[in-house]
């Protein structure tokens, strides 16, 4: 640490991430484990994307949004799960000022970016079945970009709050984080100059943001179920609907874990149980993500039968 201004307090140089648990054995366990799901997370996400570029059945917007979702999963994972690995293996799990604000920001906007990605891709899936034949025109290649850099720009500035928040905050001491990462509740709560302003402001922005992204993804749910039980044919029905299931899928286990930690009460769970639940949003969620759309996703599984039969030939 080093002396701040001519007081006794000294300002904070890094941080101790208190992690998951102090229990050697149980560390290393968790270490594998980990370890294991993050290369899940890389070779399936990395893989869905390259399916996408090489499949021309899947150059569609729905699959340009969701290659997208998986750069984002890789992100979102990457900016946390290394340095849990890290510390799982060393006595003292430290992170740098400099590192904390990094892992901050890239968890905050990996974290908006699949808020607005998971928006955008229910509202193709409303575009698609509530408006067929106008799809092409409303889900043009301008618009699926435009829709993209949107996304990004949104959450760049939702983010930038963050930094805000790093920057106005003093930190002298403690500087024991009881988490695995830098996350933000932690961190106002060690800071000891008045951040209510910054925390306002970031409060704001990411309630925006989850109220933005959820009142589309409702509104396009509403109408597509409208849409959806006024076909005269089941199985029209049921092909409707199975285009979706897998994005539900996704939207549940997303918000539901986020709006564990973020919405509801501090009073109502304990630190442990945040934990468990944001090791479920930032490491396991992004590997679950590809595994859905590829269980649950005709076009998915037929592409991928394609290209394994071509390698399958090819070799022969």
């Amino acid at each position: 640490m080093a002396f701040l201004g001519n007081g006794n307090h000294t300002a904070v140089t890094e941080f101790i991430l208190l992690g998951l648990t102090d229990n050697p054995d149980l560390q290393l366990i968790l270490f594998i484990i980990i370890l294991c799901i993050y290369l899940v997370t890389l070779s399936g996400n990395l893989s869905t994307i390259l399916l996408i570029r090489i499949s021309p059945q899947l150059h569609h917007p729905m699959y340009f949004f969701l290659s997208h979702l998986a750069s984002t999963d890789i992100g979102m994972s990457s900016s946390v799960t290394p340095n849990m690995l890290v510390n799982f293996l060393v006595e003292r799990s430290t992170i740098s000022y400099l590192g904390c604000f990094i892992q901050l920001d890239s968890a905050a906007f990996f974290g908006i970016v699949e808020c607005y990605l998971l928006a955008v891709m229910a509202y193709d899936r409303f575009v698609a079945i509530c408006n067929p034949l106008l799809y092409s025109t409303k889900m043009s290649t301008q618009v699926c970009v435009q829709l993209f850099i949107g996304s990004y720009t949104c959450a760049f500035l939702s983010a930038s709050s963050c930094t805000l928040f790093f920057f106005s905050s003093n930190f002298c001491g403690p500087n024991r984080i009881n988490h695995f990462f830098c996350d933000f509740t932690p961190l106002v709560e060690l800071s000891c100059s008045d951040v209510r302003i910054p925390t306002i402001i970031t409060t704001f922005y990411c309630g925006t943001t989850v109220v933005i992204t959820l009142l589309v993804i409702g509104t396009s749910y509403t109408y597509i179920l409208i849409t959806i039980l006024k076909m005269p044919s089941t199985e029209g029905r049921r092909k409707a609907f199975s285009t979706c299931t897998s994005h539900l899928t996704a939207v549940t286990l997303y918000y539901g874990t986020t709006t564990f930690i973020y919405v509801m009460p501090k009073s109502s769970y304990s630190t442990d149980q945040n934990k468990v639940v944001s090791v479920f949003y930032m490491v396991l969620i992004p590997m679950l993500n590809p595994l859905i759309y590829s269980l649950k996703n005709n076009e998915i599984k037929g592409a991928l039968k394609r290209q394994l039969g071509k390698k399958i030939f090819s070799e022969r």
